[in-house]
């Protein structure tokens, strides 16, 4: 699993999300879209969450190339991947696995409790992996809160 966001606020928030998954482990991250594209090469991720907007190379350039170089199944986080919107469509019409709209159009503290079931499910749809059993992650988080008591 290989995040890629250019902030070191969104990439922690989404590896705070897939760590609650014990079927997930996040295994590099990138703070550009150059860097992306070396990472994925060297680490050789089976699934690639990423945004569309990042420094030093385009969004869909990053995915056009990753598309042809990496394996890896992309998922998209986007503010600009609201349904309808044609950052979404032309993300879907490229054959990604699947694009999460960030929450109102712009990321913040709310990304968990906004879009991280969206994303944990997306997540394993793209391994081929079941719905998530989201009452047994529940718990799991309630032990990890108890465990840091």
């Amino acid at each position: 699993m290989s995040g890629r966001f250019a902030s070191p606020l969104i990439r922690g928030l989404v590896r705070e999300i897939i760590d609650v998954d014990p079927d997930f482990e996040v295994t590099d991250e990138a703070g550009d879209g150059a860097e992306a594209i070396i990472r994925a090469m060297t680490v050789l991720p089976a699934i690639i969450i990423r945004d569309i907007e990042m420094p030093k190379m385009d969004g869909f350039e990053v995915l056009k190339r990753l598309k042809l170089l990496s394996r890896a199944r992309v998922i998209v986080l986007s503010a600009g991947a609201q349904l309808g919107m044609d950052v979404a469509r032309k993300t879907r019409q490229r054959g990604f696995a699947d694009v999460i709209p960030e929450p109102s159009g712009s990321v913040g503290f709310d990304l968990k409790a906004k879009r991280g079931h969206v994303m944990l499910m997306a997540l394993r749809a793209a391994a081929g992996l079941p719905p998530p059993d989201f009452q047994a992650l529940a718990l799991r988080i309630a032990a990890r809160g108890a465990a840091v008591e």
